[in-house]
């Protein structure tokens, strides 16, 4: 295994396709709660407009040679992005500035995982939102049932803030 990063462009994210789609595959997989929700979501719903609608993007990927094997999206955008028909993430008074940082998508396939890429991947996407000086509040959305995913963002400094779609999405805080 020799595994290297590479921050890639919103023009290139067609990369992702498959990764993206085989997140909500898995999320689907672990969901307890409305998993219906995510057979509407892919690749060409959820990562290219959450791309377009964002303000600033950083995309960094894990490749093992030439192949993808993960990656981080996470983004900088206005806090009313998450007040939406789909739900309203968090109490937009709640937030200290117009913008928020997200970190949106995280995905490490199988075999890769438990092997400190998903530390690198994190701890770069939380180095690019601590870059902006502006952004205090921090979100990540954990799909229920991904107990995994949970315990490791807990494990990084977030903390539980509420859940939203009767416990479909917990909402984990920097604050």
């Amino acid at each position: 295994m020799s595994i290297h990063y590479e921050v890639i462009s919103d023009d290139d994210i067609s990369c992702l396709k498959d990764l993206c789609n085989e997140l909500m595959s898995y999320q689907k997989s672990k969901s307890t709660i409305h998993s219906e929700l995510f057979d509407s979501m892919s690749f060409e719903t959820r990562m290219i407009p959450s791309v377009k609608s964002a303000k600033k993007n950083y995309i960094l990927v894990a490749k093992d040679d030439n192949e993808i094997v993960g990656y981080v999206y996470s983004n900088i955008s206005s806090k009313e992005t998450y007040s939406n028909v789909f739900a309203t993430f968090f109490d937009l008074d709640s937030v200290k500035n117009e913008d928020v940082g997200c970190l949106s998508q995280f995905y490490i396939r199988e075999e890769y995982r438990n092997s400190g890429i998903g530390s690198v991947l994190f701890n770069r996407s939380m180095d690019w939102l601590s870059s902006f000086k502006s952004i205090k509040d921090l979100f990540i959305f954990v799909s229920n049932g991904n107990d995994n995913a949970l315990k490791f963002y807990q494990g990084k400094g977030f903390k539980v803030s509420h859940q939203i779609l009767d416990g479909f999405i917990t909402v984990l805080r920097n604050t």
